[in-house]
């Protein structure tokens, strides 16, 4: 295992570099909806530098229509220690920083400390707007088609 010896030595922050350096976007936010963790990935797909919107709400990257379903669902994940969505990929509506509208897939999960306690929540996602687009062009297509 020479390369474990190498980061050892080298004291290199192996969890924080997958993380920052990841494509996908990587977003922790704690309990109460502030973003505590965003790295370059989420820079890329949103558009908004860590800088601006870290201890900002979740609310800069969700569509005003969403926001209500989105906290009520995140308060009870929280509350509960349960998420509606585990173990599974969710496609949804987003908004990047210029006013765009994004589609994401996006994977949930509840971060517990040490102890168990719910310290906050993490999602994962990556942007899939073209090929949703692509999708929903080609069905609307085939529909057109069969009407014919």
């Amino acid at each position: 295992m020479q390369a474990n010896s190498a980061f050892a030595e080298a004291k290199f922050d192996l969890f924080g570099a997958i993380v920052s350096q990841a494509p996908e976007a990587i977003i922790f936010a704690d309990c109460q909806g502030a973003i505590r963790v965003w790295n370059d990935g989420a820079e890329t797909i949103f558009g908004h530098a860590a800088a601006n919107v870290l201890g900002e709400s979740l609310d800069v990257i969700i569509p005003e229509r969403l926001r209500k379903r989105h906290w009520e669902g995140f308060h009870k994940a929280i509350d509960s220690g349960q998420t509606k969505y585990r173990n599974q990929v969710l496609t949804t509506r987003s908004v990047h920083k210029d006013g765009s509208k994004l589609y994401v897939e996006l994977s949930f999960s509840l971060v517990r400390d040490g102890r168990g306690a719910i310290v906050g929540s993490l999602a994962v996602g990556r942007d899939c707007t073209a090929r949703h687009l692509k999708a929903v062009a080609r069905s609307s297509a085939n529909s057109v088609n069969q009407a014919e």
